[in-house]
C-alpha cells in the first residue's frame, strides 16, 4: 500500500505539472519533460556545483569556449571567436563574438566577462576553487579580454568549458544584489534571485525552480546563435527513485528518464515506445577515509585504508552496473588515466594481514555514511549494502548511515565525515582533475584533511601542474595514481556505464562527459 500511495502521489505531482503543459499545447507549445533525481544546490553559476546544475546551466548560460556537442575532443569557440596565448603560457586573450547577446537582448561585453570571473572568484562558492589559477582578468580597450594566470596550466582552456565559468550579464546581476568585489562572499545577495531566474546568453531562460519538485526552462526569444532549438519549454521533474522514473516513462508522463538501473533498462528492451542509449561514463564511485584521526578514527590509518581497498569485490560491482574498474580516482578514459590492467585485485588474505598489522586482527566496527540517492541508474543503497558485505569478509563490521542528500553533501564538503561513500565526476576533462585527490587538493584537503604527502610526491605534484609535454604528463600522472593506490585515503571501486531511456520519438539525445545532457539538441519526430 505504501508503494501504491507513493506512486499515486507521483502521478498527482506529474499531473499538476503537466496541466500547464496541456494548456500550452493548445497554443502549440512544444514541451519536454525530464525525470531526474535532482541534486541541485544552486543555479547561480558562482555557487552551483552539481550534476543537475550542470545540464541546466549548460543551456541557460554560455562560456567563452566549449567542447563539441558529442565529446570533449577539442576546444571550440562559443562566446569568444578566437584566442591567443602568450609566449610564456601565462596570458590568454579572447576576442568576443560581436553578435553575442544576453537573453535581455543586450550585447555580451568584455566588462561582463570580467564581472563574471571576478564574482566566481570572490563569492567563494563551491566551484570558486576552479578559478584559483586566475591571477587577474582585464577588459582591454579593443574589447578583448585577457586572463593572466598564477602559473602555467596546460588544461586552462578545458577548465573554461566548465559551466562555473558561465558569463552573466553584469547589470542584471548587480540590479538583483550581485557584486564582484573582493568581499562578495559576504556581500553578494544575488544567489536567491539566480536560483529562480537566469542572466545568461543560452538558448533557454530559467523560469522557476521549486527545490526537490521541478525546474522549468523556457525558450530564449533573443537567442543569438543560428541553431534553432525545438522545445519551447523544458520541465525537469524531481523523481528520486528509478522505479518511479521507469513507470512515468512507460506511461508517457515523461519523455526522458536519466536515472534508471541496468535491470530496469533491460526490462524496457523491446518496448516499441521506448529507445535506449548507452555510453561509457566518467563518474567514479569511491569510499572516503578521513585522514584526521579525530574524525576518521581507525580508517585514518594507511594500513587500514589499503586493507579496505583490497577487501572490495570489484568484479561484483561491474556485474551490477557494467562499466570499468578505475585504477584510481582519475576517471578511466581521460588522457593519462591508468587502465583496468593496473587496477587493484581483490586479496582478502592481504587485507586481513594489513588489519592485523594495524592492530585489528579481529576487525572492527565502523559507520559508513552515504546519501540515499540514485544517480545515472546507480543505486547507492545497493552499493552500500555490498560494501558492508564485502568488508564483513575481513572482519570489518559496517553500520550503514543513510542521509538526505543535501545534509550528507554539506558534511562531505565540510570534511566532517570519517568513513563515507560518494561519487565524483571530473570538473576538468583532463588528467589535472586528479590533483583534487592528491595531498593539498580540493577533495584531499577539504574532504579528507590530507594536506601533506612525502616530499618527493609534493615535488612531483608541483612539476605535473606545469608540465606541458603530453608524454611527460602521462608518466607523471601514472606515478601519482600508483602512489594513491598505495597510500591514498580513498577506495575507488566502480566507474559505471551510463544507460538512458527515453520515448522513441525523442531525437538528438547525446550523453556528454562535461554537462551530461544538452536539451537544446533534442527534438521530437513529428
Amino acid at each position: 500500500m505504501h508503494k501504491i500511495f507513493r506512486f499515486m502521489m507521483l502521478s498527482v505531482m506529474l499531473a499538476a505539472l503537466m496541466l500547464g503543459v496541456f494548456v500550452s499545447a493548445a497554443q502549440e507549445e512544444r514541451v519536454l519533460v525530464i525525470g531526474h533525481a535532482e541534486s541541485t544546490d544552486s543555479y547561480d553559476p558562482a555557487r552551483g556545483f552539481t550534476q543537475t546544475t550542470g545540464f541546466v546551466n549548460r543551456v541557460t548560460y554560455q562560456t567563452l569556449v566549449t567542447f563539441p556537442d558529442e565529446n570533449a575532443s577539442e576546444i571550440l569557440p562559443l562566446l569568444a571567436t578566437s584566442w591567443e596565448v602568450s609566449d610564456d603560457d601565462l596570458s590568454y586573450t579572447f576576442t568576443l563574438d560581436p553578435n553575442a547577446r544576453f537573453a535581455s537582448g543586450n550585447p555580451v561585453t568584455a566588462a561582463d566577462v570580467v564581472f563574471s570571473i571576478n564574482r566566481l572568484k570572490n563569492v567563494k562558492g563551491n566551484p570558486s576553487f576552479l578559478a584559483d589559477v586566475i591571477e587577474s582578468v582585464v577588459a582591454n580597450d579593443d574589447g578583448t579580454v585577457t586572463f593572466k594566470l598564477t602559473r602555467i596550466n596546460p588544461a586552462f582552456l578545458n577548465l573554461l568549458c566548465n559551466y562555473a565559468f558561465s558569463i552573466t550579464e553584469a547589470a542584471v546581476v548587480i540590479a538583483n544584489g550581485g557584486t564582484d568585489a573582493e568581499d562578495a562572499a559576504t556581500t553578494d545577495a544575488a544567489g536567491a534571485w539566480l536560483d529562480t531566474n537566469s542572466a545568461g546568453s543560452g538558448p533557454y531562460i530559467l523560469e522557476s525552480w521549486e527545490p526537490t519538485v521541478s525546474t522549468v526552462l523556457v525558450r530564449n526569444p533573443n537567442y543569438w546563435r543560428d541553431r534553432e532549438v525545438y522545445f519551447d519549454r523544458v520541465i525537469v521533474v524531481n523523481i528520486p527513485t528509478p522505479a518511479s522514473q521507469k513507470a512515468a516513462l512507460e506511461a508517457g508522463d515523461i519523455d526522458l528518464a536519466l536515472d534508471l538501473t541496468a535491470d530496469q533498462i533491460a526490462e524496457l528492451e523491446g518496448n516499441p515506445n521506448v529507445a535506449i542509449a548507452r555510453f561509457p561514463a566518467n563518474i567514479v564511485h569511491f569510499l572516503l577515509m578521513n585522514q584526521d584521526p579525530e574524525i576518521g578514527g581507525i580508517v585514518s590509518d594507511p594500513r587500514v585504508q589499503k586493507a579496505i581497498r583490497l577487501a572490495l569485490d570489484y568484479d561484483g560491482f561491474k556485474e551490477l552496473w557494467g562499466g570499468v574498474q578505475p585504477a584510481a580516482n582519475l576517471a578511466f578514459g581521460l588522457l593519462g588515466a591508468l587502465g583496468e590492467e593496473d587496477a587493484l585485485d581483490r586479496d582478502l588474505d592481504a587485507a586481513r594481514a594489513l588489519l592485523a598489522e594495524a592492530g585489528y586482527p579481529d576487525g572492527f566496527e565502523i559507520t559508513l555514511s552515504y546519501p540515499d540517492f540514485s544517480f545515472q541508474g546507480v543505486n547507492m543503497n545497493i552499493n552500500a549494502q555490498k560494501i558492508q558485505s564485502d568488508l564483513a569478509e575481513v572482519g570489518i563490521r559496517v553500520t550503514l548511515n543513510t542521509q538526505q542528500l543535501q545534509i550528507g553533501l554539506a558534511e562531505y564538503r565540510a570534511g566532517q565525515q570519517g568513513f563515507a561513500y560518494w561519487f565524483w565526476g571530473p570538473d576538468i576533462l583532463d588528467a589535472s582533475d586528479f590533483f583534487a585527490f592528491l595531498p593539498g587538493g580540493k577533495v584531499a584537503s577539504e574532504r579528507t584533511n590530507w594536506n601533506e604527502g612525502p616530499a618527493e610526491i609534493m615535488e612531483l605534484i608541483a612539476a605535473a601542474k606545469v608540465e606541458t609535454d603530453p608524454e611527460a604528463r602521462v608518466e607523471m600522472f601514472a606515478q601519482l595514481q600508483r602512489f594513491n593506490q598505495e597510500s591514498g585515503p580513498y577506495a575507488p571501486f566502480i566507474q559505471p556505464a551510463i544507460q538512458t531511456a527515453f520515448r522513441a520519438n525523442l531525437q538528438g539525445y547525446i550523453w556528454h562527459p562535461q554537462w551530461l545532457l544538452d536539451v537544446s539538441l533534442l527534438s521530437r519526430s513529428e
